[in-house]
């Protein structure tokens, strides 16, 4: 994330130019920048400057709290032992406003729910409507006309709708949602999401729900304005109670109820309102360490000068090592103003303010024997800042950077001399070779003396091949023919079955309205398989909430909108027997619990698995889960399941296996797989061992303006990443290419 777009959300003054300070240290404008162009292009040529040099103080160390700054001349390249500049990023949290405005649209004939946010981000707007005289707390999709641009449907239940900027540069985010006020909905519904940190926001907890009649039940979650009775205060507030309960007690009388919904809807009365909710996000900061190391002109020790762009109080941990083990010790004095000793392990340094106001610095006098300068950054008790997880670390003998540390390579300080010592070896091959073909045409060499030379090109050889095997894993050839001695046969990898596989779905949405929808189906076998199928995709086989049977609940309970058990069993064997592999859709991700827990939220399952709320993560936004953090998207509408338990992996194996050999199904149809882990994939189907698997990994392709992209290879290449994660045991819909197609089909049809 680039960090300029929240400088003025942070209302920091001390970093007015923080963007600009990539480079905190500048050489003469002698450099030959052709000498390094891996710096040169890691620094954004900024060595490369005409402009006149820099003079950096340095602090003085004295028994007066005033430091004094002498100047630190980088200007000779002699001098300097060491420079480097360390990327470093800190979380901080950002404040802002989610934005809330109900008003008509311009034509005085609709209305429109605008919904805005103020903090950088990628955000979505997660929503749905209840439709008057619904019961309960699921939600609805919107009619397609109130669908703004760019909206996506989930499932059946929800739609998400980018939120986009009203002119390029603008920090603000909003998304607009037109509907008629005499259409049937009750209330729109709505959670926002931030894509890039995974994060959702609520309103105290639970959904926002704007209403557009004024006989809903607020719980809480209500925003705009109120309506009816409910405003007025004090005794008349208790009289408007007591008439409003008068009212919904006679709705509910006999052959009343619609009449009063309808009137009321006929009756309502929209008022337009303009609402702010705070609204707080983690965000990463990205700002720079600074370190210049040289000769101290009037004595024989070194003088590390640093400074970085972090705002406030910045605390350097640091101590120094004698040779390569990096051992921490504390040195000798003098040290800089505000040092600390800490537990006589190290020092800790309270860094300095600029003179400009933009970050802080220090300078450290050290021994010339000292090999190292270690550290870290310490911004609050919670707060220490390290280099990839590793301390930093500063080399004061003799090197000039450290390939690496700027994120230009991974390879260690003997990467240069171990280059120059291999082209050594290559131009000594390469003049023996010259010096053989020399000695042929001129024929004064004896035989023995061209043999000689050859052997001492295959020694060269040889050396120059070591050294490249050095920085390989290599394996003695015992090893490898001991591995492969004991190497078991080679099996097809479970869950992928053979490649040629012809996958049939073998119901459709409203497959289960019948009631006897495996009986149907089983009549169908033979013409099935007579069409050149060899998998069939049955539906979820499990007691459901949602008819369709993707909100599970009992999974031991195989009684279904689609049929029985036992009619279930007689359709595979029906299948089976026409040469059909046969699938089950097994819904993972989520499931729907049987009780509720003490502050009335359904978390509590019942059943063969029943499990307690710490199955479900912790992060979901509706069902208060004491499980860990989900490990992929959380689904909306159900408790999502926690995978990194070992008692649900447990019962969930347990489960597969049970379906394998009770229903005899071959494989699985894994559903909403971007919801967890694909290595609990691999578990699931390690012990399961299906012939065949395929995920359903879907999400929502790239849009810009409302028009699919024509490059969706960042959707494509999720969804490879699921399947590596699955460690290649199970495939997984091409949904990008299906995307794809629908878009085209669409393009035809306008």
């Amino acid at each position: 994330m680039a960090t300029v777009a929240i400088d003025s959300l942070l209302q920091n003054p001390r970093l007015p130019s923080r963007p600009k300070a990539k480079v905190l240290l500048k050489p003469s404008r002698s450099l030959d920048c052709s000498r390094n162009r891996k710096l040169l292009f890691s620094r954004a040529a900024r060595f490369c400057s005409s402009k006149p040099i820099r003079k950096i103080h340095v602090v003085k160390s004295s028994s007066s709290d005033t430091a004094l700054f002498d100047t630190f001349d980088t200007s000779s390249s002699d001098d300097i032992l060491y420079k480097e500049t360390f990327p470093v990023k800190r979380i901080e949290k950002v404040e802002g406003k989610l934005v809330i405005r109900l008003d008509q649209s311009k034509d005085q004939h609709n209305w429109q729910l605008s919904v805005g946010c103020s903090l950088p981000g990628k955000w979505i707007l997660h929503w749905g409507v209840s439709y008057l005289g619904d019961f309960g707390s699921e939600w609805d999709q919107p009619p397609k006309d109130m669908r703004p641009p760019g909206s996506v449907p989930i499932r059946d239940y929800a739609i998400e709708t980018p939120l986009k900027k009203p002119s390029e540069g603008d920090m603000f985010h909003e998304v607009k949602i037109d509907f008629n006020p005499s259409s049937a909905i009750a209330a729109i519904h709505f959670v926002l999401k931030d894509e890039e940190t995974g994060a959702w926001y609520q309103h105290r907890g639970r959904d926002f729900k704007v209403p557009l009649v004024d006989y809903l039940e607020d719980d809480g979650n209500m925003v705009g304005a109120k309506r009816g009775f409910g405003i007025w205060p004090g005794a008349l507030g208790q009289f408007s109670n007591v008439l409003l309960k008068a009212e919904a007690s006679h709705a509910n009388g006999p052959n009343s109820n619609n009449e009063s919904k309808d009137s009321k809807n006929e009756n309502r009365r929209l008022e337009g309102f303009y609402e702010e909710q705070p609204i707080v996000k983690e965000v990463s900061i990205g700002n720079l360490v600074s370190i210049a190391v040289r000769k101290s002109p009037d004595t024989a020790k070194n003088v590390l000068y640093m400074e970085t762009d972090i705002p406030g109080d910045v605390v350097v941990h640091w101590g120094v090592c004698r040779d390569d083990a990096k051992t921490w010790e504390i040195p000798a004095a003098p040290y800089p103003p505000e040092t600390a000793v800490f537990k006589n392990k190290a020092l800790r340094t309270l860094l300095q303010p600029k003179a400009t106001g933009n970050g802080s610095r220090a300078l450290f006098t050290l021994d010339e024997e000292l090999v190292g300068f270690l550290f870290v950054l310490k911004l609050d008790d919670n707060t220490w800042l390290k280099f990839k997880e590793n301390d930093f670390y500063v080399p004061l003998s003799g090197a000039i950077s450290v390939p690496g540390q700027h994120g230009q390579s991974d390879s260690t300080s003997e990467e240069i001399p171990s280059k120059a010592y291999t082209d050594d070896i290559i131009n000594e091959i390469r003049n023996l070779v010259s010096g053989l073909n020399s000695e042929k045409s001129q024929k004064t060499k004896t035989k023995e003396a061209q043999e000689s030379i050859l052997q001492e090109i295959e020694k060269l050889a040889a050396e120059a091949y070591s050294i490249f095997r050095s920085s390989v894993p290599t394996f003695s050839e015992e090893t490898v023919l001991e591995t492969e001695a004991t190497k078991p046969a080679v099996t097809i990898s479970s869950g992928t079955g053979t490649g040629f596989e012809i996958l049939c779905q073998g119901f459709n949405w409203e497959s289960h309205k019948s009631g006897r929808w495996y009986m149907e189906l089983k009549e169908k076998a033979s013409e099935i398989s007579s069409l050149g199928f060899t998998v069939i995709w049955l539906p979820p086989p499990t007691e459901s909430v949602s008819p369709e049977g993707y909100m599970p609940k009992d999974l031991y309970n195989l009684n279904s909108r689609y049929g029985t058990i036992d009619e279930l069993k007689e359709l595979v064997k029906s299948l089976h027997e026409v040469g059909l592999k046969v699938l089950g859709d097994v819904v993972l991700n989520h499931r729907c619990a049987q009780f509720q827990n003490q502050n009335g939220v359904w978390n509590i399952f019942g059943g063969r698995l029943n499990w307690d709320d710490r199955a479900v993560v912790g992060d979901d936004p509706h069902f208060q889960g004491r499980g860990n953090k989900s490990s992929g998207d959380n689904f909306h509408a159900a408790p999502n399941i926690d995978h990194s338990q070992e008692f649900v992996r447990k019962d969930l194996k347990e489960w597969l296996v049970w379906l394998r050999e009770e229903i005899g199904y071959d494989g699985w149809r894994l559903d909403f797989v971007r919801g967890f882990w694909g290595g609990y994939v691999k578990d699931y189907l390690d012990a399961s061992e299906p012939y065949f698997g395929v995920g359903e990994y879907w999400d929502s392709l790239s849009y810009t303006y409302g028009e699919m992209d024509h490059n969706q290879d960042a959707h494509r290449q999720r969804i490879i990443d699921w399947i590596n994660a699955t460690n290649g045991t199970a495939g997984a819909f091409d949904v990008s290419t299906k995307g794809i197609l629908h878009s085209v089909e669409k393009l035809k049809e306008k």
